[in-house]
């Protein structure tokens, strides 16, 4: 999300055009269901917590919100338009083996274990509903498994095309600090906390409600922070190791 501060251009090509070339794609192949990646930052600066899929989204707080905003406004169309089957996923900060390096888990891991400072954005007073990478896998093959129906009925998010939206999360919205000694924990080191303000763009708080895909697909995930952060400990370990 802070990336596409600086680099803008980058997000239109990928997440604006790119998400365009596979549902045209998907148009001219007739494909079956087409799931694709949302985000949580979409709520921006609207919403209420815990998000629903119904809530309004016109306040992105960063382009990379934007972009995936649009994203599922182009699916909107093309379900209209062409009947095309999509499953819209906002996921809630994703983490667990194979992760991104940029995110936090991995940051905060390889800068404790490493003795190197961490920033702690707005002083740790922030929240996010993570979600361990188990979980969001089975929500993905629920949702591939099951594609909406071409019934005009009305689907999670407010389509009557075959095409819903869900959130992907944890249910839970946890403390940053909080996640941080846990992180230390499972490091068995302290961490050097340097306090930082609030950075442009982002979200002081994301919890997801999950309602919607419970009720449809069955979701329920199970990974807790205090389950999965020394997961990803043990796994970053071992892949340094390795490396």
């Amino acid at each position: 999300m802070r990336y596409s501060i600086d680099n803008p251009r980058v997000y239109i090509h990928s997440n604006i055009a790119g998400h365009l070339n596979l549902l045209e794609l998907g148009r001219q192949r007739g494909v079956a269901h087409l799931v694709y990646a949302s985000s949580s930052s979409i709520y921006g600066g609207d919403a209420s917590v815990p998000f629903k899929v119904d809530d309004r989204a016109d306040r992105p707080l960063s382009l990379y919100a934007a972009t995936k905003r649009a994203d599922e406004l182009m699916s909107e169309t093309y379900a209209h338009l062409y009947r095309l089957p999509q499953t819209g996923l906002r996921f809630f900060t994703v983490y667990g083996p194979w992760g991104r390096p940029d995110m936090a888990m991995w940051l905060f891991t390889s800068a404790i274990l490493e003795g190197r400072p961490i920033q702690v954005f707005n002083h740790g007073d922030m929240r996010r509903d993570f979600t361990y990478i188990d979980d969001i896998v089975a929500g993905i093959v629920a949702c591939l498994d099951h594609p909406p129906a071409d019934d005009g009925s009305i689907k999670a998010g407010g389509s009557p095309a075959p095409h819903r939206l869900y959130n992907i999360g944890n249910h839970r919205s946890e403390r940053l600090d909080r996640l941080i000694d846990l992180i230390e924990a499972a490091c068995g080191k302290p961490a050097i906390r340097i306090n930082a303000p609030m950075q442009p763009g982002d979200m002081p708080d994301t919890f997801a409600d999950i309602s919607a895909i419970q009720h449809d697909l069955g979701f329920a995930p199970t990974t807790s922070i205090d389950v999965g952060v020394p997961r990803f400990v043990d796994w970053y370990r071992g892949y340094i190791e390795r490396c």
